[in-house]
C-alpha cells in the first residue's frame, strides 16, 4: 500500500525593490517644481548626514500595500523623509522591507495634482500609509502652504508659528517660506531650517561660504605677513644688522635681504 506524501503549501514571496517598477518615465510638472524638489533634499542632506540613521527621497515610488502594489493614480510623494532606517541607496521606498511608512511626505502642489493631493492622496497618507506629518506647497502660489500631523488616527492641521512657519515636529525641522533666487530663478522657495528659524543652506551657499571664508583667511595671512615685514624694517632702521635681525626672529638671513628697504 502506497502512502500519500503530504506536500506543504507555496509561499508566494513579496516583491522587493528590484523587482518593482520604480520609474515611471514623467518628469517633474515644471522647472521650478523640479528646483524646489531640489532645494528640499539639498538643504536637508547635511543635516541628516550628521545622524546615524534617516533617509530622504524625492520623486520616486512608495509600495505600502501588497495588495495595491503600483495604483495608476499614486505615483509617490514628491518628497519624504524617514527616520530610524539604515542609511543606503533605494530603488523606491517599500515598506513592507523596510518595516515603516515614511514619517513625513511634502507633495508640491500643481493644476493638475492640487485637487488628488488634497483629497485622495491626502487620505492615503493618512489612513493606508499612516504618514505621521503631511504638508502640501504650491511652488507658482506660495501661500497655499498647509502641514497635518495624525493624531489618533486622523491628521490634523498643524498650526503656523508667530514667524509663519511650520514646524515638522517628527524631524525637530522648520519649513519656511523663503523668497530669493536659486540656480538662477527668482521666486518663494520651501525651505528647511533649525527650529530657531536659521535656513539650512544649500550646497550654492556653502560653497560661496566657503570662498568667502578661504578669501578672508587669505587676506588674514596677507595682512599678517605685511606686519610682520614692517616688523623686520623697523628693526633694520633701528641699526640692528641683517644677522641679528634673523636671530631674532628665526628667518633666514636672504628673507631678510628681500624685505630690506
Amino acid at each position: 500500500m502506497l502512502e500519500t506524501l503530504a506536500t506543504e503549501p507555496t509561499v508566494e514571496m513579496p516583491p522587493t525593490q528590484a523587482e518593482l517598477p520604480y520609474d515611471d518615465g514623467i518628469p517633474m510638472e515644471t522647472q521650478r517644481h523640479k528646483l524646489q524638489l531640489d532645494i528640499l533634499i539639498d538643504t536637508i542632506q547635511p543635516w541628516l548626514d550628521q545622524r546615524t540613521d534617516g533617509y530622504v527621497g524625492g520623486n520616486m515610488f512608495v509600495y505600502y500595500s501588497l495588495a495595491q502594489l503600483k495604483n495608476q493614480d499614486f505615483r509617490g510623494p514628491d518628497f519624504f523623509a524617514v527616520l530610524g532606517v539604515p542609511k543606503k541607496e533605494r530603488l523606491s521606498w517599500v515598506v513592507w522591507e523596510e518595516g515603516k511608512s515614511p514619517d513625513v511626505v511634502i507633495e508640491l502642489l500643481s493644476g493638475s495634482t492640487a485637487k488628488n493631493d488634497k483629497s485622495e492622496k491626502k487620505l492615503i497618507y493618512q489612513n493606508q500609509m499612516r504618514v505621521s506629518e503631511y504638508f502640501w506647497f504650491d511652488p507658482f502660489h506660495p501661500d497655499d502652504f498647509t502641514g497635518f500631523h495624525i493624531n489618533s488616527g486622523v491628521y490634523e492641521p498643524i498650526a503656523f508659528n508667530d514667524e509663519n512657519q511650520l514646524v515638522s515636529t517628527v524631524l525637530g525641522l522648520t519649513l519656511v517660506r523663503w523668497h530669493g533666487n536659486y540656480r538662477g530663478v527668482d521666486a518663494t522657495w520651501l525651505r528647511w531650517a533649525s527650529l530657531e528659524g536659521e535656513l539650512f543652506p544649500t550646497s550654492i551657499e556653502l560653497a560661496e561660504q566657503e570662498k568667502q571664508r578661504a578669501e578672508q583667511e587669505k587676506q588674514r595671512a596677507e595682512q599678517a605677513e605685511s606686519q610682520f615685514r614692517q616688523v623686520v624694517v623697523n628693526l633694520l632702521n633701528n641699526g640692528m644688522s641683517i644677522e641679528q635681525v634673523a636671530q631674532a626672529t628665526a628667518l633666514e638671513v636672504t628673507e631678510i635681504e628681500k624685505m630690506k628697504p
